[in-house]
């Protein structure tokens, strides 16, 4: 799932109008955006999730709580007690009190019955809009079809959310919390989706949040009455600041690369800064200078290694160093724009022989066959993984290695644009560390306070300061 909202609580089996049962939708949901991949928040969140159960008067074995990687700001609940809250979410609240607020928030839909007694109507729309999008795996196909269901909602959504919100505002002062820290997950909340609607002009769907989120003004006088029926902040509490820290410590900001899977056929040297795909299906092995890889049944191969480079003309060094007495089907060969030359080598087998020039390297490439009159069956092969060659940039590789929170102490005259460049952020991101510690559009850190800042993981391999 990408950047759009799962704003219902049941869901329509795709092709019928049966409702499916809230395991089928918790089993379909897991498939398309897994679980994060941390034991130590997964079991916190349930902690505190099982916590507000009982304070709830419920059974916590009746519930299942998820933590999802995903970066879309959401949290939601569906029919059989299953609660799912994604990290995108999480790495906006400032302490433990302000995740609680979500989290009872949406145990007050369950526990109040409203994931079971949504209307067909607007579940239908709403539903059918969800299966759309994720067999399109286009956020605009939901937006667009959930506008069908936008009037039904309308009529009882908003008192639906005031009726969670009063109950999990007293589960918070039950447990000890500070109902007020509802309206501060508000305030932050509300920052995310000024800055959203600013970036909206430039595309793309904006996240958003079903709960306080959407249906609150920043200074809803009626949240603000019945939260504060609840109770008081006790005195001296830090609200879990500092437990809170402790588990969101290198937490995954935006989308997490270090999930993603590298197709099996990609190679990739980090330290000379490019990849190659080669042909799907072939077993690829590193070597000392590179790679090779085999054909199913081995009667094909293709190798790479990286030499030093020479001043040479690609064709040039192409016959001067790769040998080879007849030379034919000579061309340019230039992938990503990179130079390079190949040609096929004469002989019983023939080679296909390439050189391309990166940086400092002469990438040079062998493909061979078993027999000779395999090789046109192979060269199609050959020389198509050649073209996939591509260099390496900053951004790719930081693409390679997700962002991460990580809690610092704000020492005087710290600022958000010189830790943008001392981390080495985009402008983009250094908005992202205001709207993290609560200080968009134009908040500076105060000396003492904590703060989150955002890391790049180290690229492995990685040399750095090469052309």
């Amino acid at each position: 799932m990408k950047r759009w909202l799962l704003c219902c609580w049941l869901l329509l089996v795709p092709g019928t109008l049966a409702l499916a049962s809230g395991r089928d939708f918790h089993d379909r949901l897991l498939a398309a955006t897994p679980p994060y991949a941390d034991e130590r928040l997964t079991a916190y969140v349930r902690e505190l999730g099982e916590a507000v159960v009982r304070a709830s008067g419920g059974d916590p074995a009746g519930y299942t709580f998820t933590v999802l990687d995903s970066p879309v700001m959401n949290a939601f609940a569906t029919r059989g007690g299953y609660v799912y809250v994604n990290r995108g979410l999480i790495a906006y609240a400032q302490n433990e009190a302000q995740l609680v607020s979500v989290l009872a928030h949406e145990v007050a839909h369950v526990a109040l019955g409203h994931v079971q007694s949504q209307t067909a109507e607007a579940l239908g729309a709403e539903a059918l809009a969800v299966v759309a999008a994720v067999l399109s795996g286009s956020g605009e196909v939901y937006e667009a079809t959930r506008m069908l269901g936008a009037s039904v909602l309308r009529g009882h959504g908003r008192e639906r959310e005031l009726e969670a919100d009063r109950a999990g505002a007293r589960y918070m002062a039950a447990l000890g919390y500070d109902p007020g820290q509802m309206l501060e997950m508000l305030a932050l909340l509300k920052d995310v989706e000024a800055h959203e609607k600013e970036r909206a002009a430039a595309g793309g769907a904006r996240p958003s949040y079903h709960g306080l989120f959407a249906t609150h003004p920043r200074n809803d006088a009626r949240l603000r009455a019945l939260v504060s029926e609840a109770g008081r902040r006790r005195a001296g509490s830090d609200q879990g600041a500092a437990r809170f820290r402790a588990v969101t410590e290198g937490l995954v900001w935006g989308e997490n690369f270090a999930a993603k899977e590298i197709p099996p056929e990609r190679f990739e040297d980090l330290a000379r800064k490019v990849r190659i795909d080669f042909p799907q299906g072939w077993r690829v092995e590193r070597t000392a200078a590179g790679a090779r890889a085999m054909a199913p049944g081995g009667e094909a191969s293709l190798s790479l290694e990286a030499r030093p480079r020479t001043l040479e003309a690609p064709a040039d060094y192409l016959r001067k160093h790769l040998g080879g007495e007849e030379w034919r089907e000579e061309r340019p060969l230039s992938p990503a724009g990179l130079k390079g030359h190949t040609a096929v080598a004469g002989g019983s087998p023939p080679v296909r022989l390439a050189v391309i020039y990166r940086g400092f390297d002469a990438w040079v490439a062998r493909g061979e066959v078993q027999r000779a009159g395999d090789f046109r069956r192979f060269d199609g092969d050959f020389l198509a993984a050649l073209e996939t060659f591509r260099p390496l940039d900053g951004r790719a590789l930081a693409g390679r290695s997700p962002l991460r929170i990580h809690w610092v102490r704000a020492s005087p005259g710290m600022r958000y644009e010189a830790l943008g460049r001392e981390l080495g952020l985009s402008a983009e991101e250094v908005a992202a560390l205001r709207l993290l510690n609560g200080h968009y559009p134009a908040g500076e850190p105060q000396p003492g306070q904590w703060l989150k800042i955002l890391k790049r993981d180290p690229v492995p391999g990685d040399r750095g300061g090469e052309p």
